[in-house]
């Protein structure tokens, strides 16, 4: 009797074992993984883990969000500020009827302005269509000053007119100082303003032609710009917008695409892997329009 006990145990037990085995087993392969770390099922999109501290994604037909990470934070624009001021220089030429080819004179305010530049001389005679694609290639901040100068009236003026038209947009987190984008601590947007702000800028065909371009070069001049974005060389379908970088915003990207109808603009902000991160949003947006 004993012994058929002791049998029956050892039965129980190795039963015990078998089946704990085989839950480690299914565990192991993920049939029963926690709640929130289930695989992707097949075909569905996974979002990009990217190093930007605030990144957006958006359709630029309607805005519509695809993607956001801290959106909504206060952050430093750097150079990408110049998309707001490419835009208002777009307008106020529209209102006054005067076409990229008029020509201004270099204000000495915007001689000799620190960081990225054209070098331009104060009483230089230059087109306007000129003083934009160095804005938007070459990224001089000279070129922003003499345009915001000239366009405004003043640069107090100018930039007022930048922070109306950000407050018209409803971009209420967005405050700019300047039109260059150099740090000021009451200089600043967010991926999500930025967004919308570039948005508005990519309907205007001119500012479209304008960051599309690889290289320019002033037939009148002769200066010759190249096109800092790299998007559009990297990225298939790429169509602009604006890079930026300075030590308090950390590297600042706008950038856009379309593929099959659809066009993307991505904003990474304060992100040292930033073409890789833009472009990850972008395949991501792309992949998501496609399900």
């Amino acid at each position: 009797m004993k012994k058929k006990t002791l049998l029956a145990f050892a039965a129980a037990l190795g039963s015990c074992l078998a089946l704990a085995l085989c839950l480690w087993l299914l565990f192991a392969a993920g049939v029963f993984g926690a709640r929130g770390t289930e695989p992707a099922a097949a075909g569905e999109v996974t979002e990009p883990a990217i190093s930007a501290r605030g990144a957006i994604l958006i359709d630029a037909k309607d805005g519509s969000v695809l993607y956001e990470k801290n959106a909504h934070e206060k952050m430093y624009p750097a150079s990408t500020t110049k998309i707001m001021t490419a835009l208002v220089v777009l307008q106020i030429l529209d209102e006054i009827d005067a076409g990229p080819d008029s020509h201004l004179v270099v204000p000495a305010e915007a001689a000799g302005v620190e960081g990225s530049s054209l070098y331009l001389k104060a009483g230089e005679r230059l087109t306007v269509r000129e003083l934009m694609y160095g804005l938007m290639l070459q990224s001089g901040n000279d070129a922003a000053c003499a345009l915001a100068v000239c366009c405004g009236g003043s640069m107090e003026s100018f930039v007022a007119r930048m922070n109306e038209e950000a407050a018209a947009l409803g971009c209420n987190s967005t405050h700019f100082t300047n039109p260059h984008g150099l740090a000021d601590e009451e200089h600043y947007t967010t991926a999500a303003d930025l967004a919308r702000i570039s948005m508005e800028a990519m309907k205007n065909e001119d500012f479209r032609h304008i960051v599309a371009a690889r290289e320019w070069q002033s037939e009148e001049s002769g200066r010759s710009f190249v096109n800092k974005n790299k998007t559009l060389s990297q990225y298939e379908g790429a169509t602009g917008v604006k890079i930026g970088y300075t030590m308090a915003s950390g590297r600042t990207l706008v950038a856009s695409a379309a593929r099959d109808g659809r066009e993307l603009i991505a904003v990474v902000l304060d992100d040292h892997d930033w073409f890789a991160d833009a472009y990850a949003l972008l395949d991501y947006g792309f992949s998501r329009l496609g399900e």
